[in-house]
């Protein structure tokens, strides 16, 4: 191996330290700078990348807080427009409710006229069909004409004694 024939070892070392210094200062001088430089370049991009990135983020919490407060006013909004048409509801109810009420009252009323008045004229065709029979009864048991006064006066007597009163 010529590279370590001692004869040739001392000019490859001369070479050897000449390439070094000469590659050293081409990497100082021109290489390191601009590697410098890009490194520089990429670490300013970098921290504007990330004020940005902040600003961006403190603009997306702000519109978070103004979209959650909207948010929660619309809510509170609709729940009170709901509870408002709770009370509307249950008013109109009640209010329906009391005209129902009085309807149902008024008929009530006008039924217990008419089963009154029913009352009346069945106790009325009763005592007159109570009077006839207690006359045709009386004429067969005793063989005899009894006066329609007399068997009318006999089913009032009967009538007042069952608590009816000729009602």
């Amino acid at each position: 191996m010529p590279q370590f024939w001692m004869e040739d070892f001392a000019p490859q070392m001369v070479w050897l330290v000449i390439s070094f210094i000469a590659l050293y200062l081409l990497m100082a001088r021109v290489a390191l700078p601009r590697v410098a430089d890009v490194l520089e370049t990429r670490h300013g991009r970098i921290a504007d990348d990330l004020d940005q990135a902040a600003q961006l983020k403190a603009q997306a919490e702000t519109v978070i807080g103004e979209y959650e407060a909207a948010l929660a006013k619309a809510r509170a909004e609709a729940q009170a427009t709901i509870a408002q048409a709770g009370v509307e509801a249950g008013v109109a109810a009640e209010k329906r409710n009391a005209e129902v009420a009085g309807i149902l009252a008024a008929e009530a009323a006008a039924a217990a006229g008419r089963i009154g008045d029913a009352k009346t004229e069945a106790l009325a065709e009763m005592r007159g069909v109570a009077s006839e029979l207690a006359q045709a009864a009386a004429e067969r048991l005793i063989d005899a004409q009894v006066p329609k006064a007399d068997a009318d006066q006999a089913v009032d007597d009967a009538m007042r004694n069952n608590g009816s009163g000729g009602r």
